[in-house]
């Protein structure tokens, strides 16, 4: 989340991508840094990443690019 915050605030437009695990997690950090918004923005995808085999990472994001794209092209929209 620093990362993020530090990207944005020099106007690079990011999106933090994670587990549905660290929801929760994210949304502390971003609201201790007071960018909600980062968290708002966030692309989760479900877990569990650690033992997924490669087709089910490749298809965890073939689900999410869409979300994405939109969250870093519509920093307004919420995926």
């Amino acid at each position: 989340m620093h990362d993020l915050a530090d990207y944005e605030s020099r106007g690079i437009a990011t999106v933090m991508v994670a587990s549905s695990e660290f929801m929760h997690a994210a949304r502390s950090q971003a609201e201790a840094l007071g960018l909600l918004e980062l968290a708002d923005r966030a692309v989760y995808v479900p877990h569990p990443i650690q033992d997924a085999s490669d087709e089910e990472m490749r298809a965890k994001a073939r689900a999410a690019v869409n979300a994405i794209v939109q969250a870093l092209t519509d920093p307004a929209a919420k995926p």
